[in-house]
């Protein structure tokens, strides 16, 4: 997970760069050892980072200047931002989590104005994958079946979560190289 969180995380900031165009502060949500939020970052000066994820994670993890890290529960409270990010995160939840989490992420980026957006990195099916999005797809669902109860999702299923959590508007971006996209996410 480490080296597949620093290889799609360098794809974004070099070839999706505008995502943090007038961004001052993102708070990465799980995002663990801060590896996304340093290469933010180190990519952006300006933009304040910080990884917002359980006590026990971040009480393991050295202070560096670089990121800040918050301890908390991404269900109960997530810190105001301009922008919200989840990194390969949300795919382990249900559709009804994701909804609750991405309504408290709408809280954080509504907090001051001008309002913010939410940041997501995930698998968005097409409706005819080819057989080696196929196989990959069946890899990541049979990981997901041992450890969480999450899924990959369409876009269909995608956009109703994104409404459902009173957002309006969402634009999704595949990253190359990557069997995952850049999703924009809008209140």
């Amino acid at each position: 997970m480490g080296s597949d969180t620093s290889f799609v995380s360098e794809i974004v900031v070099r070839e999706h760069g505008e995502v943090f165009a007038g961004v001052a502060s993102v708070v990465d949500v799980g995002g663990h050892n801060g590896t996304t939020a340093r290469a933010i970052a180190g990519a952006f000066p300006h933009v304040r980072c910080s990884v917002l994820d359980l006590p026990r994670v971040v009480e393991a993890m050295p202070a560096d200047g670089t990121v800040e890290f918050v301890a908390g529960d991404m269900r109960e409270f997530i810190p105001p931002a301009d922008a919200v990010l989840f990194k390969c995160v949300l795919h382990n939840w249900s559709d009804e989590d994701c909804v609750q989490i991405l309504k408290r992420s709408k809280e954080a980026v509504c907090a001051r104005e001008p309002r913010g957006k939410v940041v997501i990195t995930e698998v968005v099916l097409s409706g005819s994958p080819s057989k080696q999005t196929l196989e990959a797809q069946l890899l990541m669902d049979l990981c997901m079946m041992v450890v969480v109860e999450g899924k990959e999702r369409t876009e269909d299923t995608w956009q109703k979560i994104f409404l459902d959590a009173g957002f309006t508007r969402y634009k999704i971006t595949p990253i190359s190289g990557t069997t995952r996209s850049l999703i924009e996410v809008f209140p």
